[in-house]
């Protein structure tokens, strides 16, 4: 092995790669950050291992108010010539802070450095106040415009006064040498503490550096750029660490996914050099894959001159800061783009994608209707009074009931269908998996319920399903769903093994788009239909 393959593989395994895809669950980056400056201060003697620590809650308060200060003199400063200076302090101090003492800053900077609200309802009732001209139509030289001028002042100094005076320290850290990367840890520590309790002064601060980040990462900005094997060590390992969907196993693995018959993109930020802030896979095929291990190898790749489709079957963010940020949106369409101009014999732009949240709906239903028939609950009763779902009555057909309760008790059992089923797929060991006779029993129920989830099960009117949505939102239909497509543990406890291929037709996309957007309108073929319609009509 060369050294550059060994930094790479050794680089690479120093760092998580157990993260979802699309969901952009938090990645441990300021951790990573922690433990570096934790083990420098080890080598330079400072207290650790087999030292004795001492009690270091004064250093501790030291040190967060003199990163309060580096804060306050960075959204207060006028002297540009040491604005760097203050910015690189705030910037050190902020990692060098304990969890909770991050805390208590980012809750500072929401509360006291917030917009004057006692200012914007002062301009509110100045603006009230004011006597607009009975018909602004009659408005027709500059003499009578200057009756306006009270109007357009005070609609100026509300423009102002709505922006909360942390917006200076966003906007001087976005232009500053490594900003960018500050910004989205904040955001990332912003967001960890939002998950543990709802605090409004900072949901509102989240919400507006999440505008920021909206604008300074516009597509315009950012670079695509096709990742090969070529590439600096240092890059390719953030794609094994990084990887969300189909870990990389092996510098084979890596080797082969930016091979003959494959590609990676990744969109780079001049402000985070050397590091994409998300990446897509794709293979090119003949036909849109109905397993992941058509495309992770089980067989050599045909010659890209051969192939019709480009196939999307990865997609990760590398910056949890920027959770919420639709940066898929754009790669997904540049990438389109760039492979139909490099190879036009493609014709058909999918994906193989997962289903995170199939299996976890699915056995809430089932425990719920087990719960309602251990209680003795009459069905029609807690269908009139809204306490039962409504797909209650339909979570097995006659049919299929009968086909799991048929199985010998040797291999599975349950009160009925529902109890049998929730049994096997709570199985820690996932034994239906290895038995043809329990995969047969558990096909019919389990497609056509996950078909029902993607097209059905919606929240605030759209897809129920993260990666659903992700998808539907920018463009693509619902093709088909595949059975036994990845068979790894995460894909059975996600969806049961089963896969979804999204379609991007290049035609429709903006149709598409549209009507999701607009009415929560799900496009799918007719096969998908058929499993919605039939459980519908039974």
């Amino acid at each position: 092995m060369s050294k550059r393959a060994l930094y790479i593989l050794m680089r690479a395994r120093m760092k998580p790669n157990d993260r979802t895809n699309l969901s952009l669950s938090p990645i441990p980056v300021v951790n990573a950050t922690s433990q570096t400056q934790q083990q420098n201060s080890r080598q330079n003697g400072s207290p650790g291992e087999g030292n004795a620590v001492p009690d270091d809650s004064g250093n501790s308060e030291r040190e967060f108010k003199r990163v309060r200060s580096s804060m306050h003199s960075a959204i207060s400063m006028n002297k540009t010539e040491v604005l760097d200076d203050v910015l690189n302090n705030f910037s050190e101090g902020y990692f060098s802070l304990s969890h909770e003492n991050r805390r208590k800053l980012l809750l500072v900077l929401a509360r006291e450095y917030d917009l004057n609200r006692s200012q914007v309802r002062d301009l509110i009732k100045q603006y009230l106040g004011l006597e607009p001209p009975a018909d602004k139509t009659q408005v027709c030289d500059y003499e009578d415009e200057s009756l306006f001028s009270p109007f357009y002042r005070i609609e100026r100094n509300l423009r102002h006064a709505l922006q909360p005076v942390y917006e200076v320290l966003f906007e001087r850290l976005n232009t500053h040498p490594g900003g960018l990367r500050i910004l989205s840890i904040l955001r990332e520590d912003i967001l960890t503490i939002l998950a543990e309790e709802n605090i409004a002064s900072l949901r509102a601060l989240d919400s507006y550096l999440k505008e920021k980040f909206v604008t300074w990462l516009s597509p315009a900005a950012l670079e695509l750029h096709q990742i090969t094997w070529d590439d600096p060590a240092s890059l390719l390992e953030k794609i094994v660490a990084y990887e969300a969907v189909h870990p990389i196993s092996n510098l084979l693995d890596l080797k082969r996914r930016l091979g003959v018959g494959r590609r990676c993109f990744g969109y780079l930020h001049p402000a985070i050099p050397g590091e994409p802030l998300i990446f897509i896979e794709v293979a090119l095929l003949k036909d849109v894959a109905q397993t992941i291990q058509e495309v992770l190898w089980d067989s050599p790749p045909i010659p890209e001159s051969e192939a019709t489709c480009a196939l999307f079957y990865s997609i990760s963010s590398t910056q949890p800061g920027l959770a919420g940020i639709n940066l898929g949106k754009f790669l997904i369409k540049r990438v389109v783009t760039q492979v139909k101009r490099e190879m036009p014999h493609i014709s058909t732009f999918a994906t193989l994608s997962p289903i995170p949240g199939f299996m976890s709906w699915l056995l809430s239903k089932l425990a719920v209707s087990q719960t309602l028939l251990a209680e003795g609950s009459n069905l029609s009763q807690s269908q009139a009074d809204g306490s039962s779902s409504t797909f209650y009555e339909n979570i097995l057909k006659p049919e299929e009931e009968e086909a799991l309760m048929s199985l010998s008790k040797d291999i599975a059992s349950g009160k009925n269908g529902m109890d049998l089923m929730f049994n096997l797929l709570t199985s820690t060991s996932s034994k239906w998996i290895h038995s043809p006779e329990l995969r047969s029993a558990l096909k019919a129920p389990l497609m056509r319920l996950c078909a029902r989830y993607l097209l059905k099960e919606k929240k605030r009117g759209k897809a129920l399903d993260s990666v659903a949505n992700f998808h539907l939102q920018n463009g693509a239909m619902v093709e088909r769903i595949n059975w036994m497509a990845d068979r790894s543990q995460k894909g059975l406890s996600q969806s049961g093994g089963i896969m979804v291929n999204y379609v991007y037709r290049l035609d429709h996309i903006e149709e598409y788009a549209h009507s999701y957007f607009s009415n929560g309108e799900i496009q799918a073929s007719s096969d998908l239909h058929h499993y919605v319609d039939e459980a519908d009509t039974a």
